[in-house]
């Protein structure tokens, strides 16, 4: 059973999480991952979850406000070997709590139509597609989702 800890964008074990995730989705993004990368920024990241196997760093995911009554959920990563163990749930359940705790009633996200994986995890803990928003309008790829309570 994974620990959580609450952070923010400082913390060496998410930076170092978030390095291998860009590097992931370098290789799946291709051409636009210039342009997505672009929006992933983590410099001013106030809430961050890290998972931890141990005291290794396995998992990781943050939040940002996103308007006033939404949260956006940001660099959602699970490590390759720690995969298929319900760590992302388990993080993403810990970032609605803390975005509920803020004081917002909804949390919304960007993934990508090809990553099935990414859009049955959200699928799967109530989250539902909604029109592509901000600067992912008329990106083909991006899948936006929204989750309300």
């Amino acid at each position: 059973m994974p620990t959580f800890s609450r952070t923010d964008s400082g913390n060496p074990d998410f930076q170092q999480l978030v390095q291998q995730l860009d590097a992931y989705l370098a290789r799946l993004n291709g051409e636009e991952h210039s342009f997505y990368n672009q929006f992933n920024g983590i410099e001013a990241l106030k809430y961050v979850v890290v998972a931890y196997d141990g005291l290794t760093p396995v998992a990781c995911g943050a939040i940002k406000p996103f308007d006033g009554t939404s949260t956006e959920i940001k660099r959602m990563y699970v490590l390759p070997t720690h995969r298929g163990q319900g760590i992302a749930g388990q993080v993403l359940k810990e970032l609605e709590v803390w975005s509920r705790e803020l004081g917002f009633s909804a949390t919304v996200l960007e993934t990508a139509n090809d990553m099935p994986d990414a859009i049955g995890l959200y699928t799967k803990n109530g989250y539902e597609r909604i029109p592509n928003y901000g600067q992912y309008i008329g990106m083909p790829r991006s899948v936006c989702m929204q989750k309300r309570g």
